[in-house]
């Protein structure tokens, strides 16, 4: 059974109108059929459609805990005359050196002595990963401020209900990827793992870009998408 969640909306603002939007494809268009040996005309190059779509980012975050015990070795310097040492009713003697050791440091040399013993450990990691349209894992390029966002992101949504692109990865997996990069592989040797985790958000971030489809020479068909918040051709 599929879990619900509660999802937050947020619709980040287009600084790009759509004129503007029509004059930098309009300068771009013969670009994306050029070749080495030739760039067609302006004339040559159609533009087909010009649309507006919202494309969505996941975003999740969250927080892992957990404590449990492993198996450890931690070494003391002692004199080079102590041979052993006595801690807790067992008795430990000094660690052999080698032969280079010994001709080296002579007998004026600090000892070492291993005690095996038993480490409690306490992890807490939290992080937020990214999602694009795809489902590919990125850094999140754009500021979410009170600035940035539209106020009322239903409606925006509403209006643009046939021109939307939702996430193409499921809340499920998304939380998934989030439970393995914050969960770091463990030493083989623990016992007493107590561990949890917790989802913090999910947050759909949907982002205005502008896609224009054209023909080129010998009826090649392109397309050029264009990032509404940067003004950037992606």
């Amino acid at each position: 059974m599929t879990q619900k969640h509660d999802i937050k909306t947020v619709v980040l603002k287009k600084k790009v109108e759509k004129e503007e939007a029509s004059d930098i494809i309009e300068d771009k268009k013969t670009s994306i059929f050029k070749s080495v040996l030739k760039k067609p005309k302006k004339e040559e190059v159609h533009i087909d459609s010009f649309t507006l779509f919202y494309e969505s980012m996941l975003m999740v975050s969250g927080k892992y805990v957990a404590d449990y015990f492993r198996q450890a070795v931690h070494s003391i310097s002692v004199d080079s005359n102590v041979q052993e040492v006595t801690l807790g009713g067992g008795t430990f003697p000094i660690k052999e050196k080698s032969g280079f050791k010994k001709a080296f440091v002579g007998s004026r040399g600090k000892n070492k002595i291993n005690f095996p013993l038993e480490e409690h450990v306490f992890v807490e990691e939290e992080e937020e990963l990214v999602f694009d349209h795809n489902g590919n894992k990125i850094k999140f390029p754009f500021k979410i401020n009170s600035k940035t966002i539209e106020n009322y992101p239903d409606q925006i949504l509403t209006e643009n209900s046939n021109n939307l692109r939702k996430p193409n990865i499921t809340y499920e997996s998304a939380i998934s990827s989030l439970k393995e990069s914050l969960k770091k592989p463990l030493e083989s040797s623990i016992r007493k793992l107590n561990e949890e985790f917790t989802l913090k958000e999910i947050t759909e971030v949907y982002v205005p870009v502008y896609e224009a489809r054209l023909t080129g020479p010998k009826a090649k068909v392109g397309l050029i998408r264009l990032d509404a918040i940067r003004k950037k051709i992606l």
